[in-house]
């Protein structure tokens, strides 16, 4: 099992099958920067479920115990639930799951709990409905995304984790009401500090408030008490409500960073291998995989890039940084 230059093992791995998305979300793929005729990769270019199946059996060769699914937005992908279904077949693998927008979420809930994936993370900034849709820049309504939660939960993908990117003068104004309503309902709200992910974010660092500051905000309305870190590689800080009215959490990123228990790699949908979500660029999987690179070669450069690894991008990062190219968020998810 190989450990990279900082002594941190492999265990989780994103895989995002798709770069193409059904939001504009401003902080992520601002309309400007991705307009309808922004060319996304063509199809042949996407690594086939095949090809991502017989990766994941080397990931898990290396150390790899979970699997997330990300995108892009994943459920724009044909057939997801047959890949979950594939890599469910993975000796080792202990866990699949999915971060989706959660817009086609009702119709595809039930299919993925059969084939297998074991949780769902909706990305979810407001529950303003105008605000939902000048913030996600999508006709979709915000009810077809709750209505993709209640169904999640309902098929039995639970807990369902609600990740929440709050930046100031956006909506830091809902901390509490997103407290409240996810209070009680099963669901597990995690708060995002604001990041300068890939280079069309228009990060700044007046817009990002601490994951503490909203700790504190949300204690003064319902007390909280820490959660022991059950495990190396987590990355939310996590509260549960003093009268037991479920859990929140805190990602922190900026404030708090946790490079030195990372132990993520990720995948993107051309096949390129990233060591952190701030990378500038990967290791071209593909290419060698299509090239007829037996499993040996493909776990030996995989086994190699990891070993080389140093990235601690959050513990380095200035307002400077920000404006270094780094791998576009939609083509590696979150």
């Amino acid at each position: 099992m190989p450990l990279d230059a900082l002594q941190r093992p492999l265990r989780s791995l994103r895989l995002s099958v798709t770069d193409r998305c059904n939001f504009r979300c401003t902080y992520c793929m601002p309309a400007e920067r991705f307009p309808p005729d922004y060319p996304f990769l063509p199809r042949e270019d996407i690594l086939h479920f095949e090809e991502l199946a017989r990766l994941a059996v080397l990931f898990t060769r290396l150390g790899v115990e979970k699997i997330r699914l990300t995108g892009g937005e994943p459920l724009l992908r044909k057939d997801l639930p047959a890949l979950v279904k594939m890599l469910r077949a993975t000796e080792g693998i202990r866990e699949i799951t999915l971060t989706t927008n959660g817009a086609l979420l009702a119709g595809h809930a039930k299919a993925l709990k059969e084939a297998g994936l074991a949780r769902v993370t909706v990305s979810l900034d407001t529950l303003d409905p105008a605000r939902f849709q000048a913030v996600s820049d999508t006709s979709v309504p915000l009810a077809l995304v709750l209505e993709g939660i209640a169904e999640a939960q309902g098929v039995g993908l639970h807990p369902v984790k609600i990740n929440c990117v709050v930046q100031a003068g956006v909506n830091d104004d809902e901390v509490l009401d997103l407290a409240g309503w996810a209070r009680g309902r099963g669901l597990a709200l995690r708060f995002i500090e604001f990041m300068d992910v890939g280079s069309a974010a228009g990060w700044r660092l007046d817009r990002v408030l601490s994951g503490e500051s909203l700790r504190a905000r949300i204690h003064a309305r319902w007390p909280l008490d820490p959660v022991p870190q059950d495990r190396l590689g987590q990355v939310a800080f996590r509260h549960r409500y003093r009268d037991g009215a479920g859990e929140v959490g805190f990602i922190s990123s900026v404030t708090e960073p946790f490079c030195l228990g990372c132990d993520r790699a990720r995948l993107s949908a051309d096949g390129h291998l990233y060591t952190c979500l701030f990378a500038g660029e990967g290791l071209d999987l593909k290419g060698l995989l299509r090239g007829g690179a037996g499993d040996a070669t493909l776990e030996a450069a995989i086994a190699g890039r990891w070993a080389r690894r140093e990235d601690r991008y959050s513990l380095l990062r200035t307002e400077a940084t920000a404006a270094l190219p780094k791998v576009p968020m939609h083509r590696v998810g979150g």
